[in-house]
């Protein structure tokens, strides 16, 4: 079990820096590293709620995603946490950049 919580964090490590590379500029001064690893965990916890990843791919095999509406469901649960209250325009990125590294990884 500890190796798997290892692994998870290096993961999500290489994911926090892919989506600092990702994000422009005036984007990523928005976010702290702290700020990314928590949308980390609310975007995993938003694709199994929302059950995203149990959809059937079309004939060409994609999957139709809303960013904007994972951003908004992103920013409205930090606010309601009390984490912070962030635009869901710069969400998008951060969503966008952390679908670009799991594509990536494939």
């Amino acid at each position: 079990m500890e190796e798997d919580f290892l692994e998870q964090a290096a993961d999500d490590l290489k994911t926090v820096n892919f989506i600092k590379a990702y994000l422009p500029q005036d984007v990523k001064e928005k976010f702290s590293d702290d700020d990314l690893f928590y949308f980390i965990d609310l975007l995993a916890d938003y694709y199994v709620e929302s059950g995203l990843l149990d959809k059937e791919p079309d004939a060409d095999g994609y999957i139709d995603i809303d960013t904007e509406a994972i951003a908004t469901a992103i920013a409205e649960r930090a606010r309601k946490e009390k984490y912070g209250t962030f635009a869901t325009e710069d969400l998008i990125w951060v969503v966008q950049g952390e679908l670009e590294y799991g594509e990536q990884e494939e």
